[in-house]
């Protein structure tokens, strides 16, 4: 078997990764490699100090533009905006491994999309990819000390807006499992008994489907919810696991359709925040049921 040696091909899980984070739609974000790669193919490589450098350069850069042609576009987005799932069934798939490695989960992505573009840029570029200040100076075209602001006041927005747990995938994974059984089931104390007190749930409809306008809060109002589902829809309604932008989630399928795509928060003993992502728009890459 041959291996690609052009940097391009071999630096793309990262090109994917850095352009992923800072759009949250993979269209999006692939439509900027495909630009970048045009670039690049245009560019004579003997001439660059770096290609790594070059290429993280110009899919930010590039990022950041997207990301303020679409600031109006989400800004009248019907209701919240969620970031496209990235689903795998296989948690051993090369595709996971690559692009799902470091900091993704729709969580994480939601609370960024609090910040700036080039803030969201600089922040990401240290904190996830982990690139010294002089090299995000180069690539975002700043000083060292504007992009130390940046990240500092950046890190400092994303701690107040999220919750974080260091929880093992294999309890996060359990946990879960239970979770399905309970909603497969229709059993409203199990639900209620695996919710925090503060629960919450955002649901994204993007206005094709309904959603909620506010977050669903409290173990009570989101059993319902799930109770509501089964009691309507009863065996129509089927839950798989899977990986969601590379935590375990669950898949809801009605006639076997993918219905919703469901991002979990826990703290290990009891779900803290549920992020329902049911736009269909975002939900057409996802693969189709197949059978236990």
């Amino acid at each position: 078997m041959t291996t690609s040696t052009d940097p391009f091909t071999t630096l793309r899980p990262r090109l994917f990764g850095i352009a992923y984070r800072m759009l949250g739609v993979r269209a999006d974000a692939e439509d900027v490699l495909q630009d970048a790669w045009l670039r690049w193919s245009r560019t004579d490589a003997s001439t660059l100090q770096s290609a790594e450098a070059w290429l993280v350069t110009i899919v930010t850069r590039l990022s950041i533009d997207r990301l303020r042609a679409l600031k109006a576009e989400r800004e009248a987005y019907v209701g919240w905006w969620l970031p496209e799932p990235l689903v795998e069934l296989d948690a051993h798939t090369p595709e996971s491994a690559a692009e799902l490695a470091g900091e993704l989960s729709v969580a994480f992505l939601y609370v960024l999309e609090r910040l700036g573009p080039e803030e969201r840029a600089a922040f990401l570029l240290r904190q996830v990819f982990d690139y010294d200040y002089p090299e995000i100076a180069a690539q975002l075209g700043k000083t060292e000390a504007s992009c130390r602001q940046m990240v500092h006041r950046a890190s400092e927005r994303v701690q107040q807006a999220r919750t974080r747990f260091e929880v093992p995938q294999a309890v996060h994974h359990q946990l879960l499992q239970r979770f399905m059984k309970a909603a497969q089931s229709g059993d409203r104390h199990a639900i209620e008994a695996l919710l925090s007190e503060d629960a919450q749930l955002i649901g994204d409809g993007g206005g094709i489907v309904p959603s909620f306008p506010k977050p669903l809060v409290g173990p009570f109002r989101i059993t319902n919810l799930y109770w509501a589902v089964f009691r309507r829809l009863g065996a129509q309604v089927v839950y798989r696991m899977a990986l969601i932008n590379g935590e375990p989630g669950l898949l809801r399928y009605v006639d076997a359709r993918i219905e919703s795509a469901q991002a979990f928060v826990t703290d290990g003993e009891r779900i803290v925040a549920i992020y329902a992502v049911r736009n269909p728009d975002k939900l057409a890459g996802i693969p189709a049921m197949l059978p236990l």
